[in-house]
């Protein structure tokens, strides 16, 4: 449900992110599930379309439950409840035959749950299943009321670990400069952390009038230990990111990149930004007739073409995106590509 805030300027309307929906989405088997406003998660059987189940995961909130992710094995759905004031997650045990809910159990993300304080939100989560455990993205911790560093430049977040038997954190691993928000599970156990603040050469939130040069990364980081394989040079200020296995690529919205929003992509063997596409972001944008504020903040990847969709606000600068569109994003393929590809086919035919 859309729910309206004034925009900037007076210039038209924007969602209160706090309190619209639907949001997050995710499919196992023939079953999605889907979270909205009023903290309400639903279960959809895609076979006929119909709604199976909804689950309210804290009653009378009319703040919104948003990212999730699955563990198939065991049939438990975690759903994050960011905006709440103290943001939480709530483990959802689904019957994995009919794709109804069961129960929940939650996992506050504050000292007394948790070890720890999350002190601006919590965002996109992933399962892994070598460790059997979800993984969430914890953009700021521990940043206390009045800190002048906290609200967007508290340099220090973290990705905490998360027992789906005991509902309960057993890892903290944290990552400075960063303040991640996406996160993706990519190939030999590594989770790949879009930042979502860009900092500077001096460790300072980066912004237009900074004295000092920006320094956008995003963190490649060991799931079996929290270690840093690698900080990549080249974007940041990313919502979603994806691991797409078609390719061995990580995609990036990274939607306050310096000079302009992005897509980012990464190699995930050699771990290098191979490519930024420019999107677009609508915040602040002059146009006729003004256009709602929306930026370029979440994807998707099919890996049987490797085409990335982009959900871009409305704006006159993409062709037929007036009321808003997906931008779908592909490399070309020429000849070489084809043979490359059916010679591959030809050698694997003959095994």
């Amino acid at each position: 449900m859309f729910k309206p805030n004034p925009a900037p300027g007076g210039t038209g309307v924007v969602a209160d992110n706090d309190r619209s929906g639907p949001n997050g989405v995710v499919v196992s088997g023939h079953f999605l599930f889907a979270s909205d406003a009023g903290s309400r998660v639903v279960s959809i059987d895609l076979n006929d379309d119909h709604l199976i189940d909804t689950f309210i995961t804290n009653p009378g909130d009319p703040k919104r439950a948003d990212e999730m992710a699955f563990d198939p094995h065991d049939g438990i759905l975690m759903a994050v409840n960011n905006a709440d004031d103290v943001p939480f997650a709530t483990l959802i045990r689904v019957n994995k035959q009919t794709g109804e809910f069961i129960s929940g159990q939650r996992v506050t993300f504050d000292k007394a749950d948790s070890g720890f304080d999350a002190t601006n939100g919590a965002e996109q989560p992933v399962w892994d299943p070598a460790t059997r455990r979800f993984y969430i993205s914890i953009p700021e911790i521990n940043c206390p009321d009045g800190d002048a560093r906290c609200g967007g430049s508290f340099p220090d977040g973290a990705v905490a670990r998360i027992n789906p038997h005991t509902a309960k954190v057993d890892a903290i691993f944290p990552v400075k400069h960063c303040q991640p928000a996406g996160l993706t599970l990519g190939p030999r156990q590594d989770l790949l952390l879009g930042c979502s603040v860009v900092f500077d050469t001096a460790g300072n939130a980066w912004s237009a009038t900074d004295p000092n040069s920006a320094k956008p990364i995003s963190v490649i980081m060991d799931a079996r230990n929290g270690s840093i394989d690698r900080r990549v040079r080249g974007v940041s200020g990313s919502d979603e990111v994806w691991f797409n296995p078609g390719d061995g690529r990580y995609y990036l919205a990274a939607r306050n990149q310096p000079g302009g929003p992005v897509l980012g992509v990464i190699d995930a063997e050699s771990q290098k930004l191979i490519q930024v596409v420019p999107t677009i972001n609508t915040a602040g944008k002059t146009s006729n007739p003004p256009f709602p504020a929306g930026t370029s903040h979440s994807l998707a990847v099919d890996p049987h073409n490797n085409h990335a969709l982009v959900p871009l606000p409305a704006n006159n600068v993409f062709p037929n995106c007036l009321n808003g569109c997906i931008g779908v994003f592909g490399a070309p393929r020429d000849d070489d590509d084809r043979h490359d590809r059916d010679d591959r086919d030809d050698r694997h035919r003959d095994r």
